[in-house]
C-alpha cells in the first residue's frame, strides 16, 4: 500500500495518543496494517489497550522500540498464517468462500504454528477436571512466541502504557492488567497476562494468574474503550479505536450468513452505544460546570458545590473509529481463517482505511462547538458521527 502522499496528522497539542484494539482472531492482521499506516502518518501511540488478539498485537507494539514494532508484527502474522495460496478453478465469491471454509477447517484440525496446537488425545478423552479436558487446543506455543517477540522488561519499564483485559472464570468480572497500575503494586506484566486476554473457551484453556483462572476478555466486553475513558479524565485524549466486527450489516440470506451476522453483533460490543454513553457523561459534566458558574456568591464555597466542581472536571476526547468491513465471500469462519492470503488482505485493508481517514485531518482536532467529546466512524470517503451524520 502506497503511503507516499500521507502527511503527519495534526493532533491536539497535549492530547495523549491512545490505540484501542478489539478482539477478533485471524482478523487481527487488519490492526497490524492499521498500526503501520498510523505510524507512517505521524501517530505514535503513548498507550495501547487490547482484548484477545488485540492484546497480542498491543503487547508486540508496547514490547518493542519504534524502529522494530512493525517488523515484529509482520513476523508474528507471517508465522501464524498458513502458506496455502488461492488459485480456484472457478473465480468468484463462491469459490473464495469455499477456499476460506477449507482453510478454516484445516486450521481447526491442525492448529496454527507458534500459536496453538490440537490436544492429543482430544479433550473429551481426558479425565474430567484435568486441565487438558477443558479445551480443544494447547496454547503453549503462544507463550514461546510472546517470549521471543515481546520485550517484557520494556513493558514493565513503562516505555509505553499497556492495558489488556481478561475475565475471571468464576467471578465473571472483567479485569484489566495494566503496567502502570502494576508498577504501583510491585507487580509485572508477563506472557500469562497476554495469554489470559486471548484464552477464548472452549478452544483455549484458562490461564491461572495469582490463583485465579482467566478467560478471553471478549466474553465480557470486546473493546477496552470504556476502561481507557474511565482511567484517564485529566489529559486530553486522541483515541484510534480499531474494531474487527461491525455492529451494522446486511440482512442474512443463508445459515452461514446468519452465523456470521450473529458473531458480528456479539463481538462488536455495542461500541456506538458505549461512545454515546460517554458523550452523555461528558456533556452532563459540562452542564454541571455551567450551572455552578451561575450560582450566587454565597453558595460558591458550599461543600456540595466544591464536590460537584471537582467531579465535573474533565478532559476533551476525540475517538476515531476504524471498523473492518468484511468481504462478501467471508463467512462465520473469518476470525479463524489464518490463511496467508486472508492475512495479507486484512493487513492491506487496515493500511488503506487509515490512509483514507488521514485525508480528513480535521477530525483529529479538539472537539468544537462546546462539546468535550467527539467520535467519528471512518466509513467510505466521509467521516461520520456514530449516528450517521456527516461531519
Amino acid at each position: 500500500m502506497d503511503l507516499s502522499d500521507s502527511a503527519p496528522a495534526t493532533t491536539p497539542a497535549k492530547a495523549q495518543r491512545v490505540l484501542v484494539l478489539q478482539g477478533g482472531g485471524a482478523l487481527g492482521s487488519y490492526q497490524a496494517g492499521a498500526f503501520q499506516a498510523l505510524c507512517r502518518s505521524g501517530f505514535e501511540p503513548e498507550w495501547v489497550a487490547g482484548i484477545s488478539i488485540g492484546a497480542i498485537n498491543a503487547a508486540i507494539i508496547a514490547g518493542n522500540g519504534p524502529e522494530t514494532r512493525v517488523d515484529r508484527l509482520k513476523e508474528f502474522w507471517e508465522m501464524v498464517s498458513s502458506p496455502v495460496s488461492w488459485s480456484p478453478v472457478t473465480p468468484g465469491d463462491r469459490a473464495r468462500s469455499l477456499f476460506n471454509e477449507t482453510s478454516a477447517a484445516l486450521i481447526a484440525t491442525f492448529g496454527v504454528p507458534g500459536f496453538f496446537a490440537p490436544r492429543i488425545p482430544p479433550a473429551p478423552l481426558w479425565p474430567p477436571g484435568s486441565p487438558q479436558s477443558q479445551s480443544y487446543y494447547d496454547t503453549a506455543p503462544l507463550k514461546k512466541t510472546l517470549e521471543r517477540l515481546v520485550d517484557f522488561d520494556r513493558i514493565n519499564d513503562l516505555k509505553m502504557r499497556l492495558s489488556v483485559g481478561a475475565v475471571g472464570v468464576t467471578s465473571g468480572n472483567l479485569k484489566y492488567f495494566d503496567n502502570f497500575e502494576f508498577r504501583q503494586l510491585g507487580k509485572k506484566i508477563g506472557p500469562e497476562h497476554i495469554m489470559a486476554s486471548g484464552a477464548l473457551p472452549p478452544g483455549f484453556p484458562s490461564v491461572i494468574i495469582e490463583g485465579e483462572h482467566y478467560w478471553d476478555g471478549g466474553i465480557a466486553s470486546n473493546t477496552p474503550l470504556d476502561f481507557v475513558l474511565e482511567e484517564e479524565f485529566r489529559r486530553d485524549l486522541l483515541i484510534f479505536q480499531v474494531d474487527l466486527f461491525s455492529a451494522r450489516g446486511e440482512l442474512p440470506e443463508s445459515l452461514l450468513e446468519a452465523a456470521e451476522r450473529e458473531k458480528d453483533i456479539r463481538y462488536s460490543s455495542r461500541t456506538r452505544m458505549s461512545t454515546d454513553k460517554n458523550k452523555q457523561i461528558h456533556n452532563a459534566r459540562m452542564a454541571v460546570r455551567d450551572l455552578l458558574g451561575k450560582l450566587p456568591d454565597h453558595l460558591q464555597n458550599d461543600p456540595s458545590v466544591e464536590f460537584l466542581r471537582k467531579a465535573s472536571k474533565e478532559n476533551t476526547v476525540t475517538v476515531v473509529h476504524l471498523i473492518y468491513k468484511g468481504k462478501n465471500y467471508e463467512t462465520n469462519s473469518k476470525d479463524y481463517d489464518f490463511s496467508h492470503v486472508a492475512m495479507v488482505e486484512h493487513w492491506d485493508a487496515g493500511v488503506r482505511d487509515v490512509h483514507q481517514s488521514m485525508r480528513h485531518k480535521d477530525v483529529l482536532e479538539r472537539p468544537q462547538s462546546g462539546e468535550s467529546m467527539k467520535a467519528y466512524d471512518m466509513s467510505g470517503d466521509v467521516p461520520k458521527s456514530p449516528g450517521g451524520k456527516q461531519e
